[in-house]
């Protein structure tokens, strides 16, 4: 029988477990700074219920990192209905903080008026594409918001992660070295394809390099938007020896129409994998941008290494 100060007398006591000292103590958990500002991700391309989709995916991925996000999503070509755009979230999001500043001031707490950043804004590209960049930013100057850009998601190891599960996927390219010895229909080249032209393919190429000391094939990164781009490199892989070639979108998926991958697979007869989309890494990655624009640092996300 339980006494008020605990169990009776014969019974084991359950002691609370010491925390760990030294360097192999688990982390505190991170979560969000009080009045932090929102994570926009900013999404390119024609919204539809897929981008929709991927993008709430990728949000949901960033707030389990970091509870009490307040992560939301600005779309470049919205319409304000369905889709909101990014001028128009990050307008939304200034309101808001005014609001709840105005409500405590009004309440009689001692409350400091906001300053800083509103938003950061997180755009949802694998490698820089200064077309799409230029319009974030234009919409970034007409919400009049302050609000501060991140870089884009690559080149990182965590893409190449991804780029080799996404190949594995579609039976191009051994998911592990170590347990799966044949795969008959992996490709001995791989080309990487981008958009955003040659800075775009410079960027990629770096992932390209860690995707090929994973899979130990050449990898070479080339344009879909560029004419002439991927048939080129395809040439270039097949005159050094490669016979099956497989062609990797170095993209997320929204930047461009899915149809532009199939048919530059079909010019170069080799098969495709499919985009990037919202595979855990470019959530991971995505909070990562912000919390490094706001000096705070959580765990980092590792990738896996290649057996």
């Amino acid at each position: 029988m339980s006494t008020p100060t605990g169990p009776a007398s014969g019974l084991p006591v359950r002691m609370p477990r010491p925390r760990q000292p030294g360097r192999h103590r688990r982390p505190e958990p991170l979560v969000a700074p009080e009045g932090a500002p929102a994570l926009v991700l900013a999404v390119p391309g024609t919204p539809s219920s897929a981008t929709c989709s991927l993008a709430d995916e990728v949000v949901s991925i960033a707030r389990s990192e970091l509870p009490g996000l307040d992560a939301r999503i600005g779309y470049l070509d919205g319409d304000d209905e369905e889709f909101p755009t990014l001028q128009s979230v990050l307008a939304y999001a200034a309101e808001e903080r005014t609001a709840r500043f105005e409500q405590a001031r009004a309440a009689g707490m001692d409350v400091k008026e906001p300053d800083g950043p509103v938003a950061v804004v997180v755009p949802l590209l694998a490698g820089p594409d200064s077309a799409l960049l230029r319009q974030v930013r234009q919409a970034l100057m007409d919400s009049r918001v302050a609000a501060e850009l991140t870089d884009v998601l690559g080149p990182h190891p965590l893409l190449a992660e991804a780029l080799h599960v996404r190949l594995s996927e579609a039976g191009l390219a051994r998911a592990d070295r170590a347990r799966l010895f044949t795969v008959a229909t992996a490709a001995d080249g791989i080309i990487l394809a981008s958009v955003g032209g040659d800075e775009a393919v410079q960027a990629a190429g770096i992932t390209g390099m860690l995707l090929a000391a994973r899979l130990a094939v050449p990898v070479i990164a080339a344009a879909l938007d560029e004419e002439g781009s991927i048939a080129s490199v395809a040439e270039q892989l097949r005159n050094s020896g490669s016979q099956q070639l497989a062609l990797a979108p170095y993209l997320i998926g929204p930047e461009i129409d899915a149809s532009l991958v199939e048919e530059a697979a079909k010019e170069i007869d080799c098969a495709a994998s499919e985009a990037l989309g919202p595979y855990p890494a470019i959530g991971k990655l995505a909070l990562a941008k912000y919390t490094s624009a706001l000096g705070i640092a959580p765990q980092q996300a590792q990738s896996t290494p290649a057996h």
